[in-house]
Order: C-alpha cells, then structure tokens, then sequence
C-alpha cells in the first residue's frame, strides 16, 4: 500500500506544514484529526475512525466527556492561574478530593507526567536523606529495564532504550538497572543500603504492555518494606481505571508509598499531574524547594476533581475489566498466523506481529486507519489495543471485525 493511496490533499497540507515548521521528534500515522466525542475521532476529511490509543491512556473518559468540558469551561470563565504565590479557593479542594480518594496524606500538583516522575524522585532521594540517613549524595533509585517514566535529562538517564539516550549524555548517576518483573534481581539490588527507592511501572505500556507475573508487586512492596525502600508506582498510563480497577497495583492490594498520576487525570484536556504521599515523606520538602508556577492552577484544579468523579460514576473500571477481558477473547478467535502474543489487562492491552516484514505492524496501522481504527506501533513489531474506557460490547465487536479484516494485508 502506498501513503498516496490513503492521504487526501487536504491532509497532505497539514502534513506538511509540520514537516516544515515542526521538529522531527515523532512520527505519526498520516491522519489529521478535528474533532473528538466518545471513542470517535474525525478526520478533516469527516471520516469517523475507533480511537484505539486514547492519547496513550489520556482520554479514559472518552473525547470531550460533557462533564469535564463543562467544568473546563465554567472554571476558565472564572480564574485559570494565580501561581502559588497566592492561595486560590479550588485547590485545596482538589488536594482534600484527590488525597482522600487514594487514601493519602498529601499531594503534590504538577502539569506533565514526567514531571511529576522527577518529583516523585527528588521526593525518594530527600527522604532517604532526611529519614533513611543516607549518606548525602550516595542515594539511588533503581529502576527496571524496558522503562518510560518521559524524556527529561534525569529520566532518560535510566532508559534502557537507544532511542532515548544516543548523544543526549552526559547522564544524571544515582540509579541501578534492574530486569523487570525479576524478584530475585530486586532482591539483589536491594542489599545496597543507599537504596532510596524502587520506581516501576505495574505494566510497561510502552515497551508494549509487558504484563508482569502474578504477585510481582506485592512481593517488590515487601521486599522494599523490608529493606526500609520507598515503593514508587508510576500509574500515569495505567492507572485512573484502565487496567480494570482504579489503580493498576490495586490488583494486589499494593499501596505505593509513592504515586504518580497523570494523563486521565485530566480526561484529556490540559496537562495536570499529581505526586501522592503520606506526611513522612511530603513534608521533607519545604517552601522553596520545589514547585511550579502552573501547578495546582485553579483550571486544572476543577478539571482533574470532575475528571475522578466522572471514572468512579460511569463505573469506568468495572467496564474496562469487562470489556478488556471481551477483547482478548475476540482476538484470541482471530486465531491469525500474524499474532504471536496477545496480552493485557483491563483495556490496555497489545498484540505483538510475526511476520517476515519488519513494517509489518506499521502496514496493519495504516490498513487500520483505513478501515476506521486508529491504533500506533511500538518498538517495531507491537500495537497497542487501549480504547477510551466507555466503549461497549457492540463496539468491541465491531472493531474485533476491522482487526480481523485488516490482518489480511499481511498476507
């Protein structure tokens, strides 16, 4: 299939005024969306397409959700930033929502995800010196192979993949590199008693929905407790009820010691991340320590309390279990010589291709977009399947069929 055969004109403009104007650091699929509502998106060619990758886990509500966007509205009319040089009467009350929801002492608001990872990191490395007793300067994080916590300096100082790190050193030190989902490679690492913290993802999305073993969680959390170890749950794609519960760890009944959320914290709006913990640990930072000037904006305040009450409302969770659990089995009869691996919980889940083309995942994407579903590669020869979390059974059904359909340009 040839880009041609798919790209109107009117998409090619807008095609190429990014090439132009815009830095090369993505390489999206060739559609040009306008319009959102639901688990649809709409080209600006009107042509009505399944969004299978929800703004990677941004848009668990759905497109535009009414009572986000009018919250959205409502708020914006009224104040949208103050800074926190100044107090503004919506974000204590998000903080007392949003801590009494995941059962926390305190937040702490920032914007981007890894934001809020590098915040749940300068948090771990102060509190293993102010209450570990750590040596200053020797703490370390470790962190797990096959990583995405973001693309800052520090972050991108322990991904294990090429992409992210070829000629951006020199790197941030302090962090020691671990298999995931390897208790016994854990347990090793932990022997070393500058040792803050451990920061894993529940499921590596972007390594391709890597779904660890049952139980791997609770045994990290107690091998941590253990060793006097802060447990850092980076829930920003698979929390917020995608993997079918409000969190990914509550699956084992795991509480972080800190968590990190962002994405569908703000239903897919405007940047709004948050950094949970209890006293003993948030309160080791003090004013002027760390901050940022749009985080805990009145704005995002509003959105992100209506975005967590419209999850628990509409049953997102409950959904996202069922119709995950509908999905796979849909897959699972495609029964296609083109999927090795089907995985996945709740509705973040992945198929991995075998096929002779190493293009092969990125043909089906494009014979998916042209069928009407819009889903991404990832590392080649994986997909993600993570529709917004109110789709239902007729529409898993349908795009089952569109997913069967499409498999046949691989042959």
């Amino acid at each position: 299939m040839h880009l041609t055969d798919i790209i109107s004109d009117k998409t090619n403009y807008y095609l190429a005024l990014e090439e132009k104007y815009g830095a090369h650091n993505y390489h999206p699929l060739p559609v040009v969306l306008q319009k959102g509502k639901g688990v649809y998106v709409w080209d600006i060619n009107e042509k009505k397409y399944y969004d299978f990758l929800s703004g990677y886990s941004a848009v668990n509500q759905g497109h535009c959700h009414p009572r986000i966007i009018d919250a959205l509205v409502n708020q914006a009319q009224k104040l949208t930033l103050t800074s926190r040089a100044f107090y503004n009467n919506l974000l204590g009350e998000y903080e007392a929502y949003i801590t009494a929801y995941f059962g926390y002492n305190k937040v702490l608001p920032m914007n981007t995800g890894v934001e809020a990872v590098e915040t749940a990191l300068k948090l771990c490395r102060r509190w293993g010196y102010a209450v570990k007793g750590i040596q200053e300067n020797k703490a370390k994080v470790i962190v797990c192979a096959g990583n995405f916590h973001g693309r800052t300096t520090s972050v991108i100082s322990f991904s294990t993949d090429p992409s992210s790190t070829k000629q951006f050193g020199p790197f941030t030190p302090g962090f020691s590199v671990i298999p995931y989902n390897d208790i016994a490679a854990l347990e090793e690492a932990l022997s070393d008693k500058n040792i803050a913290g451990f920061l894993v993802e529940p499921i590596q999305g972007e390594a391709g929905v890597e779904v660890p073993q049952e139980a791997y969680l609770a045994k990290a959390k107690a091998l941590c407790k253990k060793n006097d170890v802060l447990f850092i749950a980076d829930e920003i794609q698979t929390g917020l009820c995608r993997t079918g519960k409000i969190l990914c760890c509550d699956h084992e009944n795991v509480r972080p010691d800190i968590l990190i959320l962002g994405k569908a914290l703000s239903g897919g709006t405007l940047p709004v991340s948050a950094v949970l913990a209890d006293d003993e640990i948030m309160l080791t930072i003090r004013p002027g320590e760390h901050g940022s000037t749009y985080g805990g904006n009145p704005l995002a305040s509003a959105v992100a309390i209506e975005s967590l009450k419209v999850l628990k409302d509409e049953g997102m969770a409950e959904n996202a279990e069922r119709m995950g659990a509908l999905l796979r089995k849909e897959l699972q009869k495609i029964d296609s010589p083109y999927i090795s691996i089907i995985r996945g919980k709740g509705l973040l889940n992945a198929i991995v291709i075998k096929h002779n083309d190493e293009n092969a995942a990125w043909k089906l994407c494009l014979e998916l977009m042209k069928n009407g579903l819009l889903a991404k590669p990832t590392h080649g020869d994986k997909i993600r399947f993570a529709p917004p979390l109110i789709i239902t059974e007729e529409q898993v059904l349908e795009c089952a069929g569109i997913i069967e359909k499409s498999l046949r340009v691989l042959d």
